[in-house]
């Protein structure tokens, strides 16, 4: 097989990135069985190919790559991109997975999978991934989402911005722990409550996927992140959003 094979079909592009060619090929047919565009290859250098050719909405990425480490591959991946990552691979302990959120990837699944699991985990995160468009001109810039501190959080658009008014991107995980953490803000939120929120595997693995999430978000929001002063960590039972919070629901402000 080439380095990189050129998308086939229709509907949104994933790349999928599997040194093994009949791997490569079923994940392939199975991506156009359920409406997608694909195209595979076989190492980083053809994926960087690929992505200069045309960014997909998803990237499907085997660790074990013959020329380069999978997880900075990833991490290079969402440091020029920003484009979701579902990692399948064979390591499945602890430390793999939790290193594989760690550097931005939006899911994680361990070979042997089921195709039928893979298409759900690809719907789910292309689903939450999908930004609406922008409001029309004369529209309030936010009209469903938080304010904190000065930051924004729109909720239709699934963007996150600073004080200044900067984007600031996040993964899928990080949004949907961010929002629920505000949305409920004051209150303390056990780790399987955030679980059942962001609407993941309670697999007992994830269980430190949220302390992950927290470590990624705090060092996006908060003025230090060795001292957290709005992502509260309370011993034993989970975590809280302790500064103050404007909700607004189709362009009104109530406050916390």
């Amino acid at each position: 097989m080439s380095a990189a094979e050129k998308a086939t079909g229709q509907g949104p592009l994933i790349l999928v990135v599997e040194d093994d060619a009949d791997q490569a090929l079923l994940l392939a047919d199975m991506l156009q069985a359920e409406g997608y565009r694909s195209a595979t290859c076989a190492d980083a250098r053809g994926l960087m190919q690929l992505l200069a050719e045309e960014l997909p909405a998803l990237v499907l990425l085997d660790l074990g790559l013959p020329d380069e480490d999978g997880f900075a591959l990833a991490a290079k991946i969402r440091a020029l991109h920003g484009v979701p990552i579902i990692i399948l691979t064979g390591r499945g302990s602890e430390v793999d997975r939790v290193v594989g959120l760690e550097i931005g990837a939006d899911d994680y699944l361990v070979k042997p999978f089921s195709l039928r699991e893979l298409a759900a985990r690809i719907r789910a995160v292309l689903r939450r991934s999908t930004a609406a468009p922008a409001p029309p001109l004369g529209e309030p810039s936010l009209r469903d989402g938080f304010r904190f501190e000065g930051w924004s959080l729109d909720s239709a658009r699934r963007k996150l911005s600073d004080p200044s008014g900067r984007p600031v991107e996040l993964t899928v995980g990080e949004f949907d722990l961010l929002a629920a953490l505000l949305a409920a803000h004051g209150r303390i939120l056990s780790r399987a409550q955030l679980l059942d929120l962001t609407r993941r595997s309670h697999d007992a693995v994830y269980e430190r996927t949220i302390d992950v999430l927290i470590l990624r978000l705090r060092r996006k929001i908060e003025p230090d992140p060795s001292q957290p002063r709005l992502i509260v960590t309370e011993r034993a039972i989970g975590y809280l959003f302790a500064g103050a919070v404007e909700i607004i629901n189709g362009g009104e402000v109530s406050r916390s």
